[in-house]
């Protein structure tokens, strides 16, 4: 799953996804292009999580594969693992889906926003309602999801981190 960065940070790699209810934790992603960051927040509890989808379907051959590697796996694997933390009423935010590389103008290609719209369409078969995001464009991002307050705050290539989301302190 995630592994230690440093102190109280877990970095979710490509493909995986990490939980937390320990105040204080933060879960990590960076360098998402093309790729969703989705983080999952109990409205009311100080519990996440975080995954980092790299394509918007597994096409039934995800054996072998990371499970958020996947957005029709990974967003629901996603919300198992953080309501058996005891989160009920969950929220989302998600980062990410830039176009980073032009094809000669054809959007069939633009992998990014396929990402997002298979994203958002597992989040709505879920009933989890997106309260923010910060999709597209065609820079990098880096999203931390703190569990203290439930922040979600994202980072541009170059740029400064911004609060996207928060409840305040717990």
């Amino acid at each position: 799953m995630a592994s230690v960065v440093s102190g109280t940070e877990l970095m979710v790699r490509m493909g995986e996804l990490a939980t937390s209810a320990v105040v204080g934790e933060v879960l990590v992603t960076i360098g998402l292009g093309s790729c969703v960051g989705v983080a999952l927040v109990d409205a009311r509890r100080p519990i996440v999580g975080l995954a980092h989808v790299m394509l918007p379907e597994s096409t039934g051959d995800a054996d072998g594969h990371p499970v958020a590697k996947f957005a029709d796996r990974g967003v629901p694997a996603l919300a198992h693992a953080v309501t058996a933390l005891g989160a009920s009423r969950l929220e989302a935010v998600i980062v990410g889906g830039a176009q980073m590389f032009s094809f000669g103008g054809t959007d069939g290609a633009n992998i990014g926003a396929r990402n997002e719209a298979a994203v958002r369409e597992q989040l709505d078969r879920l009933g989890i309602p997106i309260r923010a995001a910060a999709t597209g464009g065609r820079k990098g991002r880096t999203v931390r999801v703190h569990v203290q307050g439930a922040r979600v705050t994202v980072r541009e290539v170059a740029g400064v981190e911004q609060e996207l989301y928060g409840r305040g302190t717990l």
